[in-house]
């Protein structure tokens, strides 16, 4: 029931906590790797590259709602000991920030070369690749971690049998 609890409140309160979290976790690496190679100035979620060429990381670049979405699958399932738990979680939203740092600067790379295609891949990687995204971290999870139970039905089924 806590774990339930637990994800309507973040529901109704607490998406901005991912984006609190998050948003330093992806613009500070990302700013970092791009100065490597560009000359860059960093202002606020702002990234300038070589004096002409702004990037900025709107929350749905930060992706706050793919990691609830992680969140909801990890806490949604029954019989999972605390610890197990955190390190699923922790190595979910892991990989998530990993992929989206790289997302990010594969975007930046096509717009600073100043690839014609960049608004159609930043379409795909918006509407299309950020939901495979959380599937795959998802099933890599249930393999790495020996997932048996179902997300929500497990719990929904246990609830049934119980009420028999």
């Amino acid at each position: 029931m806590i774990r339930y609890l637990l994800l309507i409140v973040v529901a109704f309160n607490g998406l901005w906590l991912f984006y609190f979290i998050f948003t330093p976790l992806t613009v500070y690496p990302v700013y970092i790797l791009i100065s490597l190679f560009s000359e860059t100035i960093l202002l606020g979620k702002i990234i300038i590259i070589n004096g002409t060429i702004p990037i900025e990381l709107v929350d749905a670049c930060i992706a706050g709602s793919a990691y609830y979405l992680l969140l909801i699958l990890n806490l949604s399932l029954p019989k999972i000991e605390l610890k197990k738990r955190a390190k699923m979680i922790i190595f979910s939203f892991g990989i998530l920030l990993l992929v989206n740092i790289l997302r990010i600067l594969i975007l930046t790379a096509f717009l600073v070369k100043g690839y014609s295609f960049f608004d159609a891949a930043h379409q795909v990687f918006w509407y299309f690749m950020s939901t495979i995204f959380v599937v795959v971290i998802w099933f890599i999870e249930v393999k790495i971690f020996n997932i048996k139970e179902i997300p929500l039905y497990s719990d929904l089924k246990a609830i049934y049998k119980k009420t028999k």
